[in-house]
């Protein structure tokens, strides 16, 4: 009798025990959601009435340069003149790593000024260093233990992103598989999730809409999923070239022009030239052509030139984030591939533009969660092709070069390598 009470005894406290870290891990992530939801809110309106206001007024594109000027002096005056960037909140969920408060308003301010006069940047970097940097510091003030704290940092990733993009589910995962490619944080996904799905009701209290897009799935079949594989090739090999390229670049230029001003200065100067050249279509986000790659044919050297236009904005120093500009790239190369090969080029669009999220953030689970949210899920099997070949192929490198690879691509084999 006495065995049977005292394991009944256990029993229960392991239960009271589950139920109160739910309950306050519900709590937790809930607050840091509102949080998120409110700041995010914020910051997409903020980035719409930059677009249309810099669309409404093409000349503003000619003060990049200064604008680049006043980044710069707001990250010095600051004490953050070399930006770790997204790279300081991947680390922190691994190591004991620090995230400053000041980064949350710091990248807020300086993606707006992006936008504003041009360059050609996303949001989602900006949306993990504020949805971080804000969780960072309510674990301080709540004297979070570091285990707990990295979780609520999880959270605030996930919320931000949920807030911005409307894609709750892929914005839980994405907080789990990005930091350390191989290994989920499986302890995470309730609080991120209800994080998610807080930011995202507060989001739409704000008005703010998620986007989705309607394409015509093609009939399965042999051939068509070979296309979508294929494509998944064109994809991989687009997304080491846009990683290698943003990266090589940067050290180029810190090594070549060592003065941040200058370099900046400089690179802004070159999107305008590039800009007077080639048009407006590759200033800002670009969220105008990603949906008319899913409607219409787009220009077939689209592209490579927000390819260029990216590389040469972030590498010289401006603020926002790859991914929304890896969406482009991604959905016209796919346009101007179905357009070629014969598959229907808005769907296309649609598998360049998840296949190479893929490639550039080593997420396949996510990537293919962030088809169904895009698109619906009656092309998973398409999306599942071109997304595992890009997994694969895209070897090593990645946007992040704080995330980590924990087992190798190709074999089960332990590798534990950061990304290149």
């Amino acid at each position: 009798m006495k065995r049977i009470l005292n394991h009944l005894r256990i029993r229960s406290e392991r239960i009271y025990l589950t139920l109160k870290t739910f309950i306050k891990w519900l709590v937790l992530s809930g607050i840091t959601g509102v949080f998120c939801g409110v700041t995010g809110s914020l910051f997409h309106l903020c980035m719409e009435f930059a677009t249309d206001f810099r669309n409404e007024h093409s000349f503003m594109i000619c003060f990049l340069p200064v604008a680049g000027l006043a980044i710069v002096f707001l990250y010095s005056i600051c004490g953050l003149k070399n930006d770790p960037g997204t790279n300081i909140i991947i680390t922190s969920i691994r190591t004991e790593g620090k995230i400053p408060v000041r980064m949350a308003p710091l990248i807020f301010v300086s993606a707006f000024i992006t936008h504003l006069f041009g360059g050609s940047a996303g949001r989602e970097g900006a949306a993990l260093q504020i949805g971080g940097g804000l969780s960072a510091e309510i674990a301080r003030l709540l004297k979070m233990n570091e285990r707990s704290g990295n979780m609520l940092v999880m959270c605030g990733m996930s919320g931000l992103f949920s807030a911005l993009f409307g894609t709750p589910v892929t914005a839980t995962f994405f907080a789990m598989e990005v930091i350390s490619v191989g290994v989920f944080y499986y302890s995470s996904i309730v609080p991120c999730f209800f994080s998610a799905i807080v930011a995202l009701g507060i989001s739409r209290l704000f008005g703010i809409v998620p986007v989705t897009y309607k394409v015509v799935v093609p009939e399965l079949s042999a051939a068509n999923v070979g296309f979508a594989m294929l494509l998944g090739v064109g994809t991989a090999l687009l997304s080491v070239i846009f990683c290698y390229s943003i990266h090589k670049l940067a050290k180029l230029l810190s090594s070549k022009i060592k003065n941040s001003y200058i370099r900046i200065f400089s690179c802004g100067c070159v999107i305008v030239i590039l800009t007077i050249i080639f048009g407006t279509d590759y200033n800002g986000a670009g969220m105008n052509i990603i949906a008319d790659a899913m409607t219409s044919q787009t220009k077939p050297e689209a592209f490579i030139l927000k390819l260029i236009f990216t590389v040469i904005t972030i590498a010289g120093g401006y603020k926002g984030g790859e991914i929304v500009p890896s969406f482009f790239i991604g959905a016209t190369f796919g346009n101007l591939f179905g357009t070629l090969i014969g598959l229907p080029p808005q769907f296309a669009a649609a598998l360049g533009l998840v296949s190479l999220f893929c490639g550039v953030v080593n997420c396949p689970v996510t990537s293919l969660l962030l088809s169904i949210e895009l698109f619906g899920g009656e092309g998973l099997i398409f999306f599942a092709a071109a997304c595992s070949v890009s997994y694969i192929l895209s070897g090593y490198y990645g946007l992040y070069t704080g995330q980590k690879i924990m087992y190798s691509k190709l074999h089960s084999k332990y590798i534990n390598r950061h990304t290149k």
